[in-house]
């Protein structure tokens, strides 16, 4: 699961002895201990640094003049390159999706948010912190850790969040500093999770049985698409009013956390399905997939995930010249789903309401391309020749 999305970062930066790699490693800890997958950067100014071991056979590959080693081993794997630069923490965050966070430390020029840390028994740290309050803070700085008040008195009177430093041994001071420092990321920084709402009603007339049951490449079209699209959740849940015949996919992804939920409403229509799909979802943000896109992508859902955390609209639809794909597309729980209840229960049952109700951040033709180029992700299948000619599609 969610191996597909993109994870956000924020950095730890200061001068060397400033003690920000104990407070790093105290944050991670604390993060993992709520729960988050945390990924980590350590940035290392100085050239000639090696993990390798002299001895190891990995060592003796490096040395024969191999420039690029893999060590995998069934519980982890270890890539060690050679460079000719040094490498943008952008590009190294790219090969780290999926993750809740990651805690970067240093990369001050970066661009990530930053989090200064400053210790009043550093020379080096006085002498910055003089120019810091000598002038406006970094556009990237985002909070300050320090002992020294003057810092801290200057970070809050700039809006930036300021945390105390404790003493050396003041062992519960400083696990209160880590526990603050993890909510601050938590509420600000970290990744917010999605759930996947595959939308399967049930009997289609046109269809003649199940959509979400009908064979596709052999096996049932949901498994199908429950493989196709895990990698862009963390949470997978199916709306269904045939929860007893859909069970199997919790022996078939066992792993996967499916939850079946029946229709909160009797009325029958889309945006009804959409409601029991925002209520039910735990995630703040829910990507809505119908049954039958049989091409749906995994890859194409994750960039709208992205896109609605970098613009904070209200959802992201796709659209072309025959108008929204609202069926496959992303949409932030707590706004999207309270108007989709007051819109149900007021009798409106069409998609495009709600689409009118909300901030939606369209998504060209040319950005579907760019990341599908061979198209066909919203094609649905109402009939058994549709299916049979997205099967062949697919098949290629």
């Amino acid at each position: 699961m969610r191996e597909l999305l993109h994870s956000t970062a924020v950095s730890f930066v200061g001068r060397h002895n400033s003690g920000k790699t104990t407070i790093v490693c105290a944050v991670i800890a604390e993060l993992t201990r709520r729960g988050l997958d945390v990924g980590s950067i350590k940035h290392h100014g100085h050239v000639g640094f090696d993990i390798d071991v002299p001895g190891k056979d990995s060592y003796r590959h490096r040395h024969a003049g191999a420039s690029e080693v893999v060590i995998a081993a069934p519980d982890a794997v270890a890539r060690i390159k050679d460079m000719r630069r040094d490498v943008e923490c952008s590009e190294l965050l790219e090969t780290m999706p999926g993750h809740d966070i990651v805690i970067v430390e240093g990369y001050r020029e970066s661009g990530l948010p930053y989090i200064e840390v400053m210790r009043q028994e550093s020379e080096r740290d006085r002498e910055a912190a003089v120019r810091l309050l000598a002038g406006d803070p970094p556009a990237s700085m985002v909070a300050v850790a320090s002992d020294m008040p003057e810092v801290l008195e200057y970070a809050q009177a700039q809006g930036l969040q300021a945390f105390h430093i404790p003493d050396a041994g003041e062992g519960d001071a400083f696990d209160a500093l880590a526990s603050s420092l993890a909510d601050y990321i938590m509420e600000h920084h970290a990744r917010p999770k999605v759930t996947l709402a595959l939308q399967a009603g049930g009997e289609s007339r046109r269809m003649g049985e199940s959509k979400a049951l009908v064979s596709f490449k052999g096996r049932p079209l949901i498994a199908h698409m429950v493989e196709r699209l895990l990698p862009a959740a963390d949470e997978l849940i199916i709306t269904t009013n045939e929860a007893e015949r859909l069970a199997f996919l919790l022996d078939e992804f066992p792993d996967a956390g499916i939850r079946l939920v029946p229709d909160i409403y009797a009325e029958r229509g889309a945006l009804a399905g959409f409601a029991t799909a925002f209520q039910a979802a735990s995630s703040p943000i829910v990507a809505i997939v119908a049954c039958d896109m049989a091409l749906a992508s995994a890859q194409l859902l994750a960039h709208e995930v992205s896109l609605l955390a970098e613009t904070g609209a209200d959802a992201v639809v796709p659209a072309n010249r025959h108008g929204f794909e609202p069926m496959h597309a992303v949409y932030r729980r707590d706004v999207c789903g309270a108007k989709t209840r007051e819109l149900v229960e007021s009798g409106h049952m069409r998609i495009r309401d709600l689409l009118d109700a909300v901030d939606v951040r369209q998504l060209t033709p040319a950005e579907v391309r760019a990341i599908v180029p061979l198209g066909g992700a919203f094609a649905n299948a109402n009939t058994p020749e549709e299916l049979a000619k997205l099967e062949e599609l697919s098949r290629r």
